[in-house]
């Protein structure tokens, strides 16, 4: 197909589209029937473009178009509300439960990294004073681990906790476009941080409270982290060996679906900012806490592996309706 002269046949249509979705608050009933007729045609339209894969710019163009329309059509105002709850309900689970076996991959890489770095830092004295002096660890473990989680007012802390994590998770999505490298380098550092903290702890005989103040919040807070380095390092993966499809047709849905994981877990870091902000430290009975930070993951997971996977299973990707079949590029 000559796409210069499909564009150049239709674009009377598109045009004429464009107007009544302008006009909409004053179109009479003829109109409006013309523009349900416009709509259902430019949207085979832009099924016939992306079928083609020569003009991702005109995809994207005609994308907006339908989106645009549709709007006119069933009126938007009143879906909003809709498609926060398909977001929840389908989207977000979906992408989830398509990708598990990467952020798996990723929950059992960086628990293993962790442990080699702790058991280390644990079993080798050397290791442990090149990490500072006598006194510098004693107040860290006695001390400056702990107080961490109850030295600022728990709102504060909570949000400020948020922020970080919601930051981190980002980045680990981001980074994945640079065939995922950068995203290995968050994870794995991440991974050595995590196990130098515990690491110490053990090695002065506090690993029951590294245990108590990290489980509470750790358990979502960590899925999270790992959810988002599976998904960045999916995102590099299409990059490399992106399959039958082209590889920005790949990357462009790879990345929508990358964007609806990293919406939805500003809602998962937010609870465990909340978690850790207002349980870990504050509440004094060991079991309590960490049992909400097991009630938390549990309700995650059991979201995942039945909400994810019927929505999976129901044919739902994650990918954005009526998006264009290539993420822009800079010309």
């Amino acid at each position: 197909m000559d796409i210069d002269v499909f564009a150049a046949a239709h674009a009377r249509e598109w045009d004429r589209l464009d107007e009544l979705v302008r006009r909409r608050r004053s179109l009479t009933g003829e109109e409006i029937d013309e523009l349900v007729e416009l709509y259902q045609r430019v949207s085979t339209h832009l099924s016939v473009v992306r079928s083609s894969g020569q003009d991702p710019e005109l995809a994207a163009r005609l994308s907006s178009q339908v989106a645009r329309a549709r709007s006119a059509v069933s009126g938007a105002h009143s879906s909003s509300w809709t498609d926060v709850i398909g977001f929840f309900t389908r989207v977000f689970p979906a992408v989830l439960y398509r990708l598990r076996w990467w952020w798996i991959g990723v929950t059992a890489g960086t628990l293993a990294v962790a442990t080699v770095t702790g058991v280390w830092i644990a079993t080798n004295p050397d290791v442990l004073a090149a990490l500072g002096t006598p006194e510098s660890i004693a107040r860290y473990v006695e001390h400056d681990f702990a107080n961490y989680y109850v030295e600022n007012p728990a709102g504060s802390f909570a949000a400020q906790v948020w922020t970080n994590n919601a930051w981190v998770a980002a980045q680990a999505i981001i980074f994945g476009v640079a065939f995922g490298l950068p995203t290995l380098g968050v994870l794995f550092l991440n991974a050595v941080n995590i196990g130098a903290a515990g690491g110490m702890m053990f090695a002065m005989g506090r690993g029951d409270v590294f245990f108590a103040l990290i489980l509470p919040h750790g358990l979502l807070e960590l899925t999270a982290v790992f959810v988002a380095g599976g998904v960045g390092l999916k995102l590099g993966w299409t990059l490399i060996a992106p399959g039958e499809r082209t590889r920005l047709r790949a990357l462009g849905e790879e990345a929508r679906a990358a964007i609806a994981v990293a919406l939805g877990l500003v809602l998962v870091l937010f609870v465990s900012g909340l978690i850790e902000g207002l349980v870990t430290g504050w509440v004094t009975n060991t079991w309590i806490a960490i049992g909400i930070g097991v009630v938390a993951e549990v309700l995650f997971l059991v979201y995942v592996f039945t909400v994810g996977k019927k929505a999976h299973e129901e044919g739902e990707t994650g990918d954005i309706k009526d998006a264009p079949a290539a993420v822009p590029v800079a010309g």
